[in-house]
């Protein structure tokens, strides 16, 4: 069985003041299923296609009714219809076709490999707790030296909020490697993707309650 661990995260408060350090709940217990987060990731990726991609074959091109020339005599090869794959503009063999690339993945399954990328963020001391962070507008420079102070400066930051928070995602919309996003909507893929995992504090209190 695999041993846990405990972790510790720096404590910011939404000015950018470190407070501290907080011991992260029982969920970061430092265990991380590679093999799972792969399956939710690969499943996450899959499910964004749309599947419209599509070729026309033989009986979907203009043209071809009539065989081109006669069957013999002409020294040619014989020819049925200009809409076979060998002419140009002739149908395609195989081509793609609308499908769906849905692929799911059961419910534990995917909470497993989102417990798994916040250790894997935990263990490698990339997850910071902010305090409560209420924006009365929104100021992409307030975001941004918030976090420019937790020292995520060029990095791929995820900020987690507890609930929707219109006016922290606008401060960070602009900025090109920083996404907000409510905790509880965040996916194995948001938090593999990040390089920093910024939780707000509450977030992470209601979460551990209800688990």
């Amino acid at each position: 069985m695999a041993e846990t661990k405990t972790f510790e995260a720096p404590v910011f408060t939404a000015q950018g003041k470190q407070g501290g350090t907080r011991q992260l709940p029982e969920m970061f217990d430092g265990i991380v299923n590679v093999p799972v987060m792969h399956q939710a990731v690969k499943a996450f990726l899959a499910n964004r296609r749309q599947g419209t991609a599509k070729t026309k074959t033989r009986g979907e091109v203009t043209g071809g009714n009539q065989k081109p020339w006669k069957q013999k005599g002409t020294g040619r090869a014989r020819q049925g219809s200009t809409r076979a794959p060998n002419w140009p503009g002739g149908g395609t063999v195989f081509g793609p076709q609308p499908r769906s690339y849905t692929q799911i993945v059961p419910r534990q399954v995917r909470q497993l490999a989102r417990k798994s990328a916040l250790n894997a963020r935990a263990r490698e001391g990339a997850v910071i707790l902010v305090d409560a962070l209420n924006f009365s507008a929104p100021k992409t420079k307030t975001m941004t030296a918030l976090i420019a102070s937790i020292g995520a400066a060029g990095k791929k930051v995820l900020v987690l909020t507890e609930g929707v928070k219109p006016n922290v995602y606008l401060s960070a919309r602009n900025i090109e490697r920083a996404h907000v996003m409510p905790f509880s909507d965040a996916s194995t893929y948001h938090i593999l993707w990040s390089d920093v995992v910024v939780i707000e504090s509450a977030a992470l209190t209601q979460n551990s309650a209800e688990g």
